[in-house]
């Protein structure tokens, strides 16, 4: 009887075993962020998403075991210009009534060398879900990582600006979404 006790006691200790060996991730928000970067009548315009998260499970023996997912608020954009700010959560930009999230969930990681790694997922904004590709690199920090890369996309692929704001010699085509990830390790996690 007293070995079918203690068969009992560890099975909640079997389930915390990782299949993987992934580490899942605690995301540090105050030294996060999600932004983009893009040209209006061909000047560099910067700006940032002030809400989003991200979870992601990250394996250094393996990166193709690893994942992440992230969710931006796009009511949250900031170019530093309270109207424009506004105008982007119309129907002709971000349409955030109807469409409040935008999200990237990774399908497989892979390295491409000189400590960078590519994940490839699908990105969905405003109704469109597109293959994409986000490159990026990796720092131990502390007991966790930092995840700084970018993810090159196309504005009108995914009907962001459209309208008179479809006219590309206003607003580029081509946004460069960068982001950088602060976590802190919390243990093995499961991976399906």
């Amino acid at each position: 009887m007293a070995m079918f006790s203690r068969i009992l006691a560890a099975i909640p200790l079997l389930l915390l075993l990782p299949v993987d060996s992934c580490f899942g991730q605690a995301t540090d928000y105050d030294q996060s962020t999600v932004g983009f970067r893009s040209k209006q009548m061909n000047v560099p315009v910067e700006g940032s998403f002030g809400r989003f998260t991200a979870q992601v499970a990250w394996n250094p023996a393996r990166p193709q075991a690893s994942r992440a997912d992230v969710t931006v608020d796009l009511a949250s954009f900031d170019i530093g210009l309270d109207y424009v700010n506004e105008e982007a959560k119309g129907k002709d930009w971000f349409d955030v009534k109807s469409f409040p999230q935008a999200k990237f969930a990774s399908a497989t990681v892979k390295p491409v060398g000189g400590g960078r790694y590519e994940a490839t997922g699908k990105l969905s904004i405003k109704g469109v879900t597109r293959d994409v590709v986000a490159s990026f690199g990796v720092k131990p920090a502390g007991a966790g990582f930092v995840f700084e890369g970018s993810l090159p996309i196309r504005r009108l692929q995914f009907r962001v600006g459209e309208g008179p704001w479809g006219d590309t010699s206003t607003v580029a085509d081509e946004v460069e979404i960068r982001f950088r990830i602060v976590s802190a390790a919390v243990g093995p996690s499961r991976r399906n």
